[in-house]
């Protein structure tokens, strides 16, 4: 067996294994057991199928083992899964090809919670344990397609609030939120001349400002904008 495996320098990236085994799906067992996942999220080619020697000697194939996703996604979706089935809820818990784990089911509306806390916060604690290296991408969870739809409650929260600075030419704060819900607001308001776009603050509190341009001497008082 070749224990070397490839991309080794990334948490992030996709794991890859070249083994000895009888054919692909004993390389596959042998990968999964090696990085605790199951057999269903790798795929194997053979490189080389194995000969007998003298017939005496069992076949041995060299088989390339890959995962199909990063296995820190598929660690912290089954660390999902796993938390839904010991709390009892009906949900499903997947990982799609963007690498965003997905829960669905009947019990949805438990997981996404207040205005979506009770899932920022399993997002937190699933990064909080997975994502020991910052630079590597932040794991995403997403329930019921909510993300969706706040972030086009986002889009409409962005447009209006900018609509609200340049007619009263003062700044706006919004309130704290997540660095994915951020950023939809700055990208909604990019390409506007008349106003710009702050985040300020320390997590968990980090919140956006909305400037109208122009000299701040001409400002009205700043105003705290609710959700």
């Amino acid at each position: 067996m070749d224990n070397s495996t490839g991309n080794e320098n990334s948490a992030s990236a996709v794991e890859s294994i070249l083994l000895e085994a009888a054919d692909a799906e004993a390389a596959k067992a042998q990968a999964a057991s090696l990085w605790n996942v199951s057999p269903d999220d790798l795929d194997a080619v053979v490189l080389e199928s194995g000969k007998r020697l003298f017939g005496l000697l069992g076949k041995r194939a060299k088989v390339q083992v890959s995962t199909k996703a990063p296995i820190v996604f598929l660690h912290a979706r089954d660390f999902t899964g796993s938390l839904m089935k010991e709390s009892g809820l009906d949900l499903n818990v997947s990982l799609d090809e963007g690498n965003t784990i997905n829960i669905e089911g009947e019990d949805s509306a438990i997981v996404i919670g207040r205005h979506g806390e009770t899932l920022k916060a399993l997002e937190f604690l699933t990064n909080l344990i997975y994502r020991p290296d910052q630079n590597m991408p932040k794991i995403r969870l997403d329930c019921g397609g909510y993300r969706m739809r706040r972030e086009e409650s986002l889009v409409r929260l962005a447009e209006s609030v900018a609509r609200e600075v340049m007619h009263r030419r003062s700044p706006v704060s919004l309130e704290p939120m997540s660095s994915w819900e951020r950023r939809i607001i700055h990208l909604a308001l990019q390409d506007n001349p008349a106003i710009r776009t702050s985040s300020e603050g320390e997590e968990p509190l980090r919140k956006i400002v909305v400037y109208p341009n122009g000299r701040p001497e001409k400002w009205k008082s700043p105003r705290r904008r609710f959700q």
